[in-house]
């Protein structure tokens, strides 16, 4: 179970990795459940027009072709890490629960009560990152573990969006990560608690994310895959 990974730094890697702006306010270098994050998603129709002429304005300015509308237009959201269910009654559910909701078993998300709604209104979006915490138990003790691209490049993992609004209009805007089975994973294998069946988060491949961003749900299903064990690296976190 992911729970913590680290955000993009510099900040410029936002636009030069995913074309989309930086953040409007600064995001931790660490996140954890319930701390506030972003995400990629297909901008929503008005966000996406807003865009779209943005976009094309910079291009008349610098006398450039407009840009191609075939691929979804992205937006970067900020939101919460630990998904809040759209079912939720209150603010205080809403916090007891997201902790528990940073991970969505691909294989159930159909099903479950908690996802079910976001992956079938094809809510789907990319969580940028440079890299994911794992606890390797194999000495015995949880020493904490940093998995990132051998590259050094960030990875954009599958995830899922929802907005949650409160009787007193409270709107919660959160996200959770995608898993899949790692017990056979060369490296991914290695960690998690014994006994317990190992995840790891849904890496997307480059040049995948407006596919998986805009295929119907039916189809999403094909990008729930692990990510190859040799384009990945594993490091003890120094304390």
């Amino acid at each position: 179970m992911s729970t913590q990974y680290e955000s993009l730094h510099p900040a410029t890697l936002y636009p030069d990795a995913y074309h989309v702006a930086a953040p409007a306010s600064p995001v931790g270098r660490k996140v954890w459940p319930r701390q506030p994050g972003v995400f990629i998603r297909a901008a929503l129709a008005a966000e996406a027009q807003e865009i779209a002429e943005i976009e094309e304005e910079v291009a008349e300015a610098a006398d450039a072709d407009k840009p191609a509308r075939e691929a979804p237009v992205r937006e970067l959201v900020a939101g919460q890490f630990g998904l809040v269910p759209r079912w939720v009654k209150s603010a205080s559910d809403a916090k007891l629960r997201s902790t528990k909701l940073v991970n969505a078993r691909s294989e159930t998300v159909t099903t479950s009560n908690n996802f079910r709604d976001a992956w079938l209104a094809g809510q789907r979006c990319i969580v940028p990152m440079m890299a994911f915490m794992e606890d390797d138990w194999r000495s015995g003790k949880a020493v904490s573990t940093r998995i990132a691209r051998v590259d050094g490049k960030p990875m954009g993992v599958a995830g899922l969006w929802e907005s949650w609004t409160g009787a007193d209009g409270e709107v919660i805007i959160s996200y959770t990560l995608l898993t899949v089975n790692a017990n056979s994973h060369a490296l991914m294998s290695r960690y998690q608690q014994p006994g317990n069946e190992k995840r790891m988060v849904a890496i997307l491949n480059e040049g995948a994310s407006d596919a998986w961003l805009s295929a119907r749900p039916e189809k999403a299903r094909e990008f729930m895959r692990a990510y190859p064990a040799n384009w990945l690296t594993a490091n003890p976190v120094e304390k």
